[in-house]
């Protein structure tokens, strides 16, 4: 119960919930059941001394992978919505599809709590209170360490838990230097505060509980700072098309929807002799926009000359044929940049696929996932993080899902980027809540690199983001509109845009020291 408790909690602290302040007990419910042998009155041993009442490795695997079943099923419920309802999948085969999607990430929680409860183990009854230190202290280095494993083994960094303290301003200012591993590094330290008070002596319980909490209410308490607004020079028009992802698409009706799209492009008025450069947005879209369709190319053309605007645009990139027995047709995911003169000038093929979306791994086994869009299985990843050129400034525009990998996303300020675009088509995720899931992770991206993100998507959410991850615009969801967002060019570039996850794998490595030194003790121990 301790473990599914914990599990609901990880999930309230997300959207659609958003309990930001539960993050600070959420992880507590699952360590108390880890450690409670240890906090027991009364323990057993065997002639060699080893604890016969603390949980197994085994045991604690399961117990962090009920907890990690609970908290996948109910933060990425969506991904039922997508099977069921794109995917042309039954509701059964939907429900299982998602029930495997939550049996394979939940290994992760079973790994954290599979080495604590590991590093719980202690042969000798007068070490009782050493092991509890011991585990307690590892807590934090394990759970970012597992973070890294999710974001670099698995590749789906969806909702770490530093993300939850997103609009605490005071707080973040650590992702700068740390990436949003630091921010889960600080919940995860306060979680094991909180249960190590728990297990505190009787007559010391209530001074400890008190101070943990307190502690966790003055951390939350910054999301009531705000520091002054920052200058805003530029502006950018940011289409949002809401466009149908069940649309049977025609001649005339791609024809029709291009010049309602024209309409919404229009940019503001700006002062003689300005020279900012102007900015139009389209984001990723589930229309079939060919870059190398003539009509389509035209179209954006006159728009970037009639705007005397740069234009970013998501397309479906198309390659050359080649040559062989099967005739087909590679595409990508792809966003090209347009000049005020009208030239097509840059373009940046997706490098991070969303898996059974835009590519089918081992299709022969998944032969269902067929079904999920008209085109997947047919993207071919990209394989340079270009940064796209705006006169006398550089963007970076990454795509859709790419904006939940924080060491991806810094290479473009690392490449010179001085703002970000992200392009994305979030109405695959209907009215749930990973769009406010997806927005959150877009806002520490801004935060850990010191730059503005202007996010064009295709039903929402569309906004201007400061470099403090602060929404400075919004468009209402699900309507045809178009946002005027402001936005600026920062050159100052934090210590994560310069040395990535360095604290990540320093946590990794420290977890596996600490591991590796307790097993060699324990053999020592044993041998002896």
């Amino acid at each position: 119960m301790l473990a599914i408790g914990s599990g609901v909690l990880q999930v309230l602290v997300f959207p659609s919930f958003s309990l930001y302040a539960a993050c600070w007990i959420a992880l507590a419910p699952l360590l108390v059941a880890i450690l409670a042998p240890l906090g027991a009155r009364q323990t057993s041993y065997d002639e060699r001394g080893r604890n016969l009442t603390a949980l197994t490795t085994w045991q604690g695997f399961l117990l962090g992978y009920v907890c990690g079943i609970i908290w996948y099923a109910g933060s990425c419920f969506w991904v039922y919505h997508v099977m069921h309802v794109y995917g042309g999948l039954s509701v059964p085969v939907a429900a299982g599809v998602l029930l495997l999607f939550c049996l394979y990430l939940a290994l992760y929680h079973g790994a954290f709590a599979a080495l604590l409860a590991r590093a719980a183990r202690h042969n000798d009854p007068r070490s009782r209170q050493r092991a509890m230190i011991r585990a307690l202290a590892l807590t934090p280095f394990l759970w970012v360490a597992i973070e890294l494993a999710r974001s670099r083994i698995t590749g789906f960094p969806w909702s770490l838990l530093g993300t939850a303290q997103v609009d605490n301003i005071p707080l973040t200012r650590l992702a700068a230097v740390t990436g949003v591993y630091g921010v889960s590094f600080m919940i995860a330290l306060v979680n094991a505060s909180i249960v190590a008070a728990f297990f505190s002596r009787p007559t010391r319980r209530s001074r400890m509980l008190s101070i943990a909490f307190a502690a966790a209410l003055l951390l939350q308490l910054g999301t009531f700072v705000s520091p002054r607004k920052l200058p805003a020079q530029q502006q950018a028009v940011l289409v949002q098309h809401n466009l149908s992802l069940d649309m049977y698409w025609t001649e005339r009706i791609l024809e029709r929807t291009l010049a309602e799209l024209h309409a919404l492009s229009a940019l503001p008025d700006v002062a003689p002799g300005s020279s900012s450069p102007r900015l139009i947005v389209w984001p990723e879209s589930p229309a079939p926009f060919y870059d190398n369709n003539p009509e389509f190319r035209q179209s954006l053309t006159e728009l970037a000359k009639t705007q005397n605007a740069y234009m970013v645009a998501g397309t479906v990139g198309t390659f050359a044929r080649q040559p062989g027995p099967q005739d087909v047709e590679e595409l990508a995911n792809r966003a090209v940049l347009i000049a005020p003169s009208g030239e097509w000038i840059a373009r940046y093929d997706k490098v991070h696929l969303v898996p059974f979306g835009e590519y089918i791994p081992f299709k022969s086994i998944f032969v269902f996932a067929n079904k999920l869009t008209r085109e997947v299985g047919n993207y071919r990843h990209g394989t340079e993080r270009t940064v796209f050129p705006l006169g006398e400034h550089k963007v970076g525009v990454f795509i859709c899902y790419e904006s939940i990998f924080p060491d991806e996303i810094r290479r473009f300020a690392a490449g010179g980027a001085q703002a970000f675009i992200n392009i994305s088509n979030d109405g695959w995720f209907g009215q749930t809540g990973a769009p406010g899931q997806h927005l959150n992770m877009a806002r520490m991206r801004a935060i850990e690199n010191y730059r503005w993100v202007l996010r064009a998507t295709n039903t929402g959410v569309t906004t201007s983001i400061d470099p403090y991850g602060r929404v400075v615009a919004q468009a209402p969801r699900n309507i045809r509109t178009a946002l005027v967002a402001p936005y600026n060019f920062e050159t100052y570039t934090t210590f994560y845009t310069r040395r990535g996850d360095w604290f990540a794998y320093g946590c990794a490595i420290i977890s596996l020291v600490l591991v590796f030194v307790k097993f060699r003790f324990r053999a020592g121990t044993i041998k002896g």
